[in-house]
């Protein structure tokens, strides 16, 4: 499950890091820099996505664990209904004030103009994002991996071919990018809708008494997992802004470093993905060995991938230098990240498994209180205290450091949570949430 999602994820990163490559070929600083700015407003929006493509997929792994086809279904027709509508008003509510929320991130002047210009034409897409993101999520609920991961392929190969011809054929550098990627959305999309449609009995006629049954348990995963999904970017456009203290030039290094990281730890990514349906069917089966074992290898995987794929950053520091043209701040950020400081993305990865477990077994709000806790205690003190240790190179390291303090909280309460795995009364996964939001819709 997590190699064959990795696949289709990293061939969107893979696109965004030659993205990367053109746009620093191009020989201007602000260009990169806007992209970095550009990048934390779109990982702020795709968590949206992240979020719903989650509650979509605990929602119909547990009903086809159970052996109810018909649910399931019914469940992703709603999943997906509500993901666009919500997607669309979110969207239009970042698109608003794009120009505020960059220069939140420390971006002015024509970087600023820049990276409006370029997320002013990304963000109306999100809806399409949101289809492919929420189909892709069923997919794997029903153990097709493969489909989820070629709806991913087929966007970065859409994207890979018009990059080139838009960015530098058509000379429109940043729009050319942000109108590939587009593109890539629209893809993306249709790819992931049509084997729902063929091979899996595609989705209900939607009603109005079908809708509102989902709503709530919907809304009882996807609200604390988008929650959960946004204290990520939020965090990140902190550390963009403390990075932005130290020059364009900082940023630019920060901007390489978020395109190398998914590029090679794609596989970490997906395994949150992956591993959150295969605990949702075997805890829908009341399996729960099975749950405890899926989390501990888990775990072992990530330590793993980490280990090798570190080794390869260090292995390729030359080869990054001679791509990205790099000197200065950037090569020293870049640098410090290609080896010392990517072995701890294991902790990242701890967070990663501790919250697909938690969205899976009833407990979505623990998953938002680790994010929170890591995306602001875990982040502005440490970075403070980095950058005032180590400049613009210590407000990576305080990042990461904060992350592993609240990585070892996140372990300690998913052991919590599996260890009543099986010696609690069997209900209805999320009832307590979906109560809470009934108790609230009557209160109003």
């Amino acid at each position: 499950m997590s190699l064959t999602s990795s696949v289709g994820l990293m061939a969107v990163f893979l696109v965004d890091f030659v993205d990367m490559i053109f746009i620093s070929t191009l020989g201007k600083a602000e260009l990169a820099a806007a992209v970095g700015y550009a990048g934390a407003v779109l990982f702020f929006t795709t968590s949206f996505g992240i979020g719903m493509a989650i509650a979509a997929g605990a929602l119909v792994a547990r009903a086809l664990g159970a052996g109810a086809a018909e649910e399931a279904r019914r469940r992703a027709t709603n999943a997906l209904i509500y993901g666009v509508a919500f997607g669309a008003i979110f969207a239009l509510l970042v698109w608003l004030n794009l120009a505020f929320l960059v220069s939140l991130l420390g971006a002015s002047g024509a970087t600023l103009d820049l990276a409006v210009q370029y997320l002013q034409i990304i963000v109306p897409s999100l809806p399409f994002l949101m289809v492919g993101m929420v189909g892709g999520a069923i997919l794997r609920a029903h153990g097709d991996a493969r489909r989820a991961m070629m709806a991913t392929i087929w966007g970065g190969v859409v994207n890979a071919v018009l990059d080139p011809i838009l960015i530098f054929g058509l000379d429109l550098e940043l729009t050319g990018a942000a109108l590939a990627s587009v593109a890539a959305r629209l893809t993306i999309a249709y790819v992931a809708l049509l084997p729902l449609i063929r091979h899996y009995g595609g989705f209900d006629r939607p009603t109005a008494a079908s809708l509102t049954i989902d709503l709530r348990p919907i809304l009882a995963i996807a609200v604390p997992a988008i929650l959960t999904q946004l204290a990520t970017p939020i965090g990140q456009a902190y550390v963009t802004r403390a990075m932005a203290e130290f020059g364009e030039e900082a940023v630019a290094g920060m901007a390489i470093v978020a395109r190398m990281t998914p590029v090679g730890f794609g596989i970490i990514f997906a395994l949150s993905g992956a591993i959150g349906p295969i605990i949702g069917q075997n805890a829908g089966a009341g399996l729960s060995d099975r749950v405890q074992a899926a989390f501990r290898e888990g775990l072992m995987f990530t330590a793993l991938v980490v280990l090798v794929v570190s080794g390869l950053f260090f292995l390729a520091r030359p080869a990054l230098q001679s791509l990205f043209q790099l000197d200065g701040m950037a090569l020293t950020i870049v640098f410090l990240f290609a080896g010392p400081l990517s072995l701890m993305f294991f902790f990242n990865g701890v967070i990663f498994v501790t919250n697909a477990a938690f969205n899976n077994l009833g407990h979505p709000f623990y998953s938002t209180i680790v994010n929170w806790g890591r995306h602001t205690l875990g982040t502005i003190p440490f970075v403070l205290v980095g950058a005032a240790w180590f400049g613009a190179p210590g407000v990576l390291i305080g990042q990461y450091v904060g992350g592993a303090v609240f990585a070892g909280i996140a372990l300690l309460l998913a052991l919590r949570v599996l260890s009543q795995q099986g010696t609690t009364p069997k209900e209805e996964p999320f009832a307590r949430q979906a109560r809470l939001f009934s108790l609230f819709h009557h209160r109003r």
